[in-house]
This record gives C-alpha cells, structure tokens and sequence, in this order.
C-alpha cells in the first residue's frame, strides 16, 4: 500500500519550506518509494499561498484520522503568528498520540509551542527567542540546530528547507544515511562531489 503525507494548507502558507520534502515524498527519486501527497485545509475554500500559488485542498482537516496517514507536514505561514491554526496544533497532538509524524517548521513549530507540544519534546525553529515569545514551558529543550527529531516530531527553522526534508526522510527510514549526507551536499552546499551518490540513488 501507497504510504500518504497529509500537508496542511492555508493562505500564506509558506512555499519554499517544504519543496524539498514534497518533492522526495512525491517523486520517490532518491528513495524507492513514491508517496501519496494530499492537502488538507479547514475548510473547502481556496488558498493562496506566500508564492500567489493558489490550491484547493483534497480533504477537510475534521475528515483527517491519523490511522489514515503516515506523515503530517506543517509549513510556516503569517497567521501562526497571529495565535491561527489551533484545529491543525489538535491534530498534530492525535498524530503524535498515536505514533504517526508530525514535521513541522517555521512558524508551525510557534503554534505547537502554543499548544504544549514542545514542552516535553527536544525541537528547533528560526531561534530561541521566537518560541520563547510564545510562553511556552519548553525552552530548555530547545536545540540550536538547522532540524530536529524527537521521537515523532520533527522541527526545523525557516531557513533549514533542505535540512527538514533530510531529518523527515531519515526519521522515516526512507533513505540511507550516505543517501543523505549527498543530498544535503547537493541541494545545500552546492557541493558537486555528492552528485554521484545521488545518482547511484536515482
């Protein structure tokens, strides 16, 4: 059977975050394994995201079952900053109730403050300082690394994109290590030594 990364969407929603990990997930060029990619939103209305691409969401939020997923992807957008997306931070706790991931990054990772559910859970974002504006309990746990996995829950900041498709794939088990190691070479430090174990991997 497929495996299914459900991606949150909503107006603003921040494009370049998560392009890689979609693209991998999708495509499954490096990995073996291609995923089914679904949108999901609150509502059936359209939204246009921080890019002007404008989409219509496959599935309604309250439809969502975490038994129905294997991954659910959380992307930065403005209205995370404004105390929005408290039905999606629900979610995100069912999904990790219950084992399945939850990738979040940017601003998401300040709506999962808000909610608590990085009070117990080692994380990252775009810096301290921002989570802490939140008033959550988690601070201590905070790591000042480009991604970071806890269990289920991976967090990365706003300038960390490949990274955060590299510690989701990971946490996944979709790539090898050295597959990895390449890919960030590639995509992050232009590095035209890795191509070749990308290619291999292709």
């Amino acid at each position: 059977m497929t495996p299914t990364a459900h991606i949150a969407i909503y107006d603003t929603l921040a494009d370049w975050e998560i392009g890689h990990l979609l693209v991998e997930l999708r495509t499954g060029r490096f990995t073996g394994t291609p995923w089914n990619v679904v949108t999901v939103a609150e509502t059936a209305e359209p939204v246009t995201s921080m890019g002007g691409i404008r989409m219509v969401p496959d599935m309604l939020l309250a439809d969502l079952h975490p038994a129905s997923s294997d991954l659910l992807i959380l992307a930065g957008a403005e209205f995370w900053d404004a105390d929005g997306g408290t039905a999606l931070v629900a979610a995100a706790a069912r999904f990790l109730d219950v084992g399945v991931p939850v990738a979040a990054i940017c601003g998401a990772t300040a709506g999962l403050a808000r909610g608590g559910l990085l009070d117990h859970r080692r994380h990252t974002s775009a810096a301290p300082e921002y989570l802490e504006a939140t008033g959550y309990a988690g601070a201590g746990l905070y790591v000042d690394e480009r991604a970071v996995v806890d269990g289920d829950l991976i967090t990365a900041g706003p300038d960390s994109p490949v990274q955060f498709a590299r510690a989701t794939l990971r946490r996944l088990g979709l790539v090898s290590d050295r597959t990895l190691e390449a890919y960030e070479g590639v995509f992050h430090r232009a590095d035209a030594s890795a191509y070749p174990v990308l290619v291999q991997a292709h």
